[in-house]
């Protein structure tokens, strides 16, 4: 379980958002919302541990993410709004090198097996460069599909997306939830996944 108590973060003078407390328990989709600038991307940093807030304490069944540090972000998988990827290397080059970072240990046969069912068979060993941005976005996001991590992080995942890779990524966020995980996103993009019986962060006021 992901618990956060008291959460204030800044981004220079102007506060963000403070006393901020929340929890997201095992089968939980989390839709963190607000208009631009209201500190989404903030919070999600900060749960990443990518950022130290002001003050309050974020734990990971009960304990404190810095002080796990590394077992953390085992349990963790972080989607930012850049991809992630390495242009000069292939799709499944990518996958195999974000398989070690996140400690996974797919069989290469996966690794194929993910970038094919992302749309993208025929285009696995070309280098990511060449790619459309939205075939970049399928690339990254095969990451899911390999990742044992309980816990998803996900900043605005549907962008550069098309309706078919659209409907394949809720899917996957409706069976990681389903399977007992967690995932707390934010969207823009109003997607059926958004608008049923989740739990909803509104920041900003």
């Amino acid at each position: 379980m992901l618990d956060v108590s008291d959460l204030e973060c800044r981004r220079g003078d102007r506060t963000l958002f403070s006393q901020l407390a929340f929890a997201v328990e095992p089968g939980t989709l989390l839709h963190v919302r607000g208009r631009n600038g209201s500190g989404k991307t903030t919070l999600l940093r900060a749960l990443c541990g990518l950022l130290m807030p002001e003050t309050g304490e974020i734990r990971w069944n009960g304990e404190p993410i810095r002080r796990l540090a590394e077992d953390y972000h085992r349990d963790m998988l972080y989607f930012g709004h850049l991809n992630g990827i390495k242009h000069d290397l292939s799709g499944i080059e990518n996958l195999r090198v974000a398989a070690i970072l996140d400690d996974d240990r797919p069989d290469e046969a996966d690794l194929w097996d993910a970038l094919e069912q992302m749309g993208l068979k025929g285009f696995e060993d070309l280098p990511t460069k060449v790619l459309s941005q939205g075939q970049k976005k399928r690339v990254a996001l095969a990451r899911l599909l390999l990742s044992q991590a309980p816990l998803w992080i996900l900043d605005e995942p549907f962008t550069a997306l098309d309706t078919d890779a659209v409907d394949l990524l809720q899917m996957l966020i409706a069976r990681h939830v389903a399977d007992d995980g967690m995932v707390i996103l934010t969207t823009h993009q109003e997607v059926p996944l958004t608008s049923g019986q989740i739990r909803r962060l509104h920041l900003g006021g």
